[in-house]
């Protein structure tokens, strides 16, 4: 076979330490945008970045250059520095250490899309940790509840 191909959609999920709501608005939007440039700084072309005052998605496709674990860690490195730029309110910010990472079938694409897009509506009703647990179960990832938050 003379070529790599890969097409592998990726849906990130991270939250702030200890689940702080500090993505608030107007540093929202910008967090948003700030993230889908480090993904597509490595070739991890970003679908769609959203999510609530605690925590982040982002769908996109891992590039076959980068290993998910270094696109993590630029993504939480990078933003955690710039976001302490921002505002006084947020001199403190830290994400959590850890992350979720689920492969998403092609066809179940614009259903990610869809939700991460209604994260608003969507955590009027369910927490982050009863989401991020259903995650777990939904892709039968084998876990101990009392090592996930810390």
């Amino acid at each position: 076979m003379g070529q790599s191909l890969v097409k592998n959609y990726i849906h990130i999920v991270f939250s702030t330490k200890y689940r702080q709501p500090l993505i608030q608005p107007p540093i929202e939007e910008e967090l948003h945008a700030y993230l889908g440039g480090i993904c597509k700084k490595l070739d991890c072309q970003p679908i769609i970045v959203g999510g609530y005052t605690d925590h982040i998605h982002i769908l996109c496709m891992l590039s076959k250059k980068i290993a998910l674990m270094k696109l993590l860690e630029e993504l939480k490195s990078h933003s955690s520095k710039w976001i302490k730029t921002k505002d006084k309110s947020v001199e403190n910010f830290y994400w959590q250490d850890g992350y979720g990472a689920f492969s998403v079938n092609p066809a179940e694409v614009q259903t990610v899309i869809n939700y991460i897009s209604n994260q608003k509506e969507h955590h009027r009703k369910k927490t982050f940790q009863v989401e991020y647990l259903a995650f777990l179960k939904k892709h039968e990832v084998e876990y101990d509840e009392r090592y996930v938050w810390e």
